[in-house]
């Protein structure tokens, strides 16, 4: 969620420090500091804003040292404040640390620091880490010895770095973190396109394990302290060539990529995962936020022909369901892989003797290497905070899927290219419908059978990017309480293809309509009941309508937020990936 930077090297660390946090911002935050060791002294400035303006007005980019570290706060103990933003320095004023993650059990370890004399100076979790290196440090003098003593009283999921005793430290458990190297200097970073343009190679720093780094070596650790031996990767290309090209915001280029990232699902993985849960009768598939919606999409699909039983849960509810057994298996859906609620919920499978699969982008991620098999969605980075291309990609990589365990082929993946390329060409319309709405400020959004996912996502959608309060419903549910919300004011979108949910989607738009609503109609077809008409392509085969909705409210989404002035690359609030509770 926050994102964590350390370097270590031949050059003045602080403006490199800076720049490899300006391409980790999508990841969202509200805070940010950067700390430096000079001459044997630990410099710390932070404070509330964004990268450019905390650097303008504290000059982060001036400070001296060729060691430092530095982060983006995406506040989860303690408000937003500058005494909260990181980094966090040790009472002596000799170790410095950037955390990202949650450490459960840090007003314990506090209470035992402040018994010996440390002070805290933050609402935070993280500055516990701080102060218990430096207890430790001061018992052994030893770097490695002091890792291994604080990690073992650390509960939770955590990445950090940390300066202590001229060296880097990284340390990685249940959460992202990457080590970036290029001649004589080291980079740790939480995110690979933080650090891409600098570094040749990266080492995946396993999970429960933790580095120390100079100018001259690295060593790898377990936390148990034996030695790790490590491997060198290439960095992808569609990393290093990132960019907003010829668009305003990363969120409407990645709109428009998915006529080319639909084509880029991995096939022969989906197929591969499609022989395995064939003779699997339960699944339970789980997901957070859009991924939830993805999962709801293959619950549709899955019980419809497939003849499975099958639960879809929110990813941090899955606690709850205990009654998993030996004919149960767990596919859990993520863009990221990082999201801590997935990640949580395949822990729990794993230990119950449970097998889990993933549909997952990022195949390096702390979820593909807990699962048994991963089917990738390649879908490319995606830098806008709300999600876009990535659901259409996890929603065919799952119409794929069920075709293969049916054997019959739902979907051609060009043809619905095709499709998504004739949408996007009616963008003005679209605009042009944003500009009356732009002043609401509460919107439903009906539909029925498979296309209620589409509306939850809408409506996830219109909540993320324009701040719109949209709730999603079943299209008959609005009679059973809703209906007393409903006046003039009101404004409804109806998902309303002609398939078999078309003639009781009607019925509820008559119903709404005469209580004062307006309508805004996704459809293939024109109705005079529509104020305002989104239209949909014909396609051949009915079930697939859900990849082509989406197209269109999403332009909607980010269009209003364009006409209310609304940043919809780094929503108020949000941030890319969830990696804490």
């Amino acid at each position: 969620m926050c994102s964590i930077i350390g370097y270590h090297g031949d050059r003045t660390a602080a403006p490199i420090l800076i720049k490899c946090l300006k391409k980790m911002e999508y990841r969202g935050y509200d805070s940010v500091g950067i700390s430096t060791q000079y001459r044997n002294t630990i410099i710390t400035k932070k404070k509330i804003g964004t990268v450019s303006e905390v650097n303008k007005k504290m000059e982060l980019d001036k400070l001296p040292g060729k060691i430092g570290i530095g982060h983006t706060r995406w506040a989860t103990h303690g408000n937003v404040t500058d005494i909260n933003a990181h980094p966090h320095t040790s009472n002596s004023g000799k170790i410095s640390v950037v955390h990202n993650g949650i450490i459960e059990n840090y007003i314990e370890i506090k209470n035992e620091l402040m018994k010996m004399g440390y002070k805290f100076y933050s609402d935070t979790d993280s500055e516990v880490i701080a102060n218990l290196l430096q207890y430790n440090f001061e018992k052994t003098t030893n770097v490695k010895l002091s890792i291994m003593n604080t990690v073992i009283k650390l509960r939770g999921q955590y990445a950090f770095i940390t300066i202590l005793d001229n060296k880097l430290l990284a340390v990685r458990y249940n959460s992202p973190l990457i080590i970036g190297l290029k001649d004589n200097e080291r980079f740790i970073a939480s995110d690979v396109f933080g650090v891409s343009a600098e570094v040749d190679n990266i080492i995946y720093l396993n999970d429960g394990s933790f580095s120390i780094l100079n100018e001259k070596k690295i060593q790898c650790y377990g936390f148990d302290g034996h030695l790790i031996k490590y491997t060198l990767s290439n960095i992808e290309s569609n990393i290093l060539t990132v960019s907003k090209k010829h668009y305003q915001y990363f969120t409407l280029k990645e709109i428009f990529e998915q006529t080319e990232s639909i084509l880029q699902v991995d096939i022969k993985s989906i197929n591969e995962l499609a022989k395995i849960v064939s003779n699997i009768k339960r699944l339970y598939i789980i997901g957070s936020g859009t991924s939830y919606n993805a999962a709801l999409i293959a619950k549709y699909l899955l019980s419809k022909f497939c003849d499975k039983i099958v639960e879809a849960i929110v990813a941090e509810e899955f606690e709850i369901f205990q009654n998993m057994n030996r004919n149960s298996a767990l596919i859990a859906i993520s863009q990221s892989g990082e999201t801590a609620d997935v990640i949580n919920a395949v822990n729990m499978a794993v230990n119950a003797n449970i097998h889990a699969y993933t549909i997952l982008n990022i195949p390096t991620s702390v979820l593909a290497m807990k699962c048994n098999n991963i089917a990738k969605t390649n879908c490319g980075l995606e830098i806008g905070v709300a999600a876009t291309k990535s659901f259409t990609s996890q929603i065919a990589s799952i119409y794929i899927l069920v075709g293969k365990m049916i054997h019959v082929k739902f979907i051609d993946l060009h043809y619905v290219s095709n499709l998504i390329s004739t949408i996007l060409k009616n963008e003005l319309e679209i605009q042009n419908i944003s500009k009356s709405l732009k002043n609401i400020i509460n919107i439903y959004v009906l539909a029925k059978g498979i296309h209620y996912p589409i509306a939850s996502e809408c409506a996830l959608k219109l909540k993320e990017l324009s701040r719109i309060h949209a709730e999603s419903m079943f299209g008959g549910e609005l009679k059973h309480g809703a209906f007393t919300l409903i006046d003039n004011n009101t404004h409804v979108i109806v998902i309303n293809p002609q398939d078999d949910t078309y003639d009781d989607m009607v019925i509820s738009i008559h119903e709404i309509k005469s209580r004062g609503a307006k309508i805004i109609g996704v459809s293939n077809t024109y109705n005079k009941l529509y104020d305002y008409w989104i239209k949909i392509p014909n396609v051949r085969d009915k079930i697939i309508f859900p990849l082509v909705e989406i197209i269109p409210l999403q332009l909607l989404s980010y269009y209003l937020a364009i006409e209310k002035n609304l940043d919809p690359d780094h929503p108020k609030n949000l941030a890319k990936s969830v990696t804490v509770k």
